[in-house]
């Protein structure tokens, strides 16, 4: 059964910093790419990062330079290092692991920018 459980979610202070993580189980994670995305209240899921299985990585120009995607093979998990927050980056953010035709998400957790 493939899982992919993210965590590292809450409220933090606009221009403060959280990093997410996505631990993955029941696939062979190296082979995968691994993506973040989002999804405000009211609003479309949206692309934020991915890393290809070869580590190269694609941002959203949104968080370009604020985020940072990482993997780690040995622990099956990729990461999401968000930092210099901002009320806009308020989302539920999905982990993603692809292999074509094969496709899974993560239950979300949600990250919450306000003073």
């Amino acid at each position: 059964q493939v899982q992919l459980v993210e965590s590292g979610g809450g409220l933090v202070q606009p221009g403060g910093s959280l990093r997410l993580s996505c631990a993955a189980s029941g696939i062979t994670f190296s082979l995968y790419a691994m993506a973040w995305y989002r999804q405000a209240p009211g609003k479309q899921r949206e692309f934020v990062a991915s890393i290809s299985s070869g580590g190269i990585t694609n941002y959203a120009d949104s968080v370009k330079g604020r985020f940072t995607i990482s993997r780690d093979n040995a622990k099956n998990t990729v990461y999401l290092q968000t930092n210099s927050l901002k009320p806009e980056d308020t989302s539920v953010y999905y982990c993603n692991a692809n292999y074509h035709p094969l496709n899974y998400w993560g239950q979300g957790t949600q990250v919450t920018v306000s003073s």
